[in-house]
């Protein structure tokens, strides 16, 4: 696996989730995560106890490859970005052990100058510094 600056790749991370041009989420999408990669999605505790509650086994929501990543980011670009609502930023540092990265980030409301949310971050790398797996627990 070739070296990798953790903080610039998360740095990455986080400034697709806020880009404005499509084209740009589309390649930065590509550059990130490996053709196959995955992003699995551990959301709110409101929302899992809402689809236990409907009888399903588990909320777990997963992207796999590019089209679908590239679908996830823009659909969260388009609902929480894009009307000036929000943006994302780090609110931790990388960390980084072996091909595994893990970071805080956190949702800031523009509007009201605060952090409204935010979650935890656990990439594991494939072997050309890709993401090959995200795991997104939202807090």
């Amino acid at each position: 696996m070739p070296a990798i600056d953790a903080q610039d790749l998360i740095e990455r991370y986080i400034g697709v989730w806020n880009e404005p041009d499509p084209e740009i989420r589309r390649k930065t999408v590509q550059d990130l995560w490996t053709e196959d990669g995955l992003h699995v999605l551990r959301p709110p505790q409101e929302m899992h106890e809402r689809a236990m509650g409907l009888g399903f086994p588990t909320a777990v929501l997963e992207a796999r490859g590019h089209d679908e990543l590239h679908a996830r980011v823009t659909r969260a670009y388009d609902e929480f970005v894009a009307p000036g609502t929000y943006v994302f930023r780090i609110q931790e540092a990388a960390r980084q052990l072996r091909d595994v990265i893990t970071f805080r980030w956190e949702s800031f409301h523009t509007g009201e100058e605060q952090v409204t949310g935010g979650g935890l971050e656990f990439l594991v790398l494939g072997e050309d510094g890709r993401i090959k797996v995200d795991y997104q627990f939202v807090d």
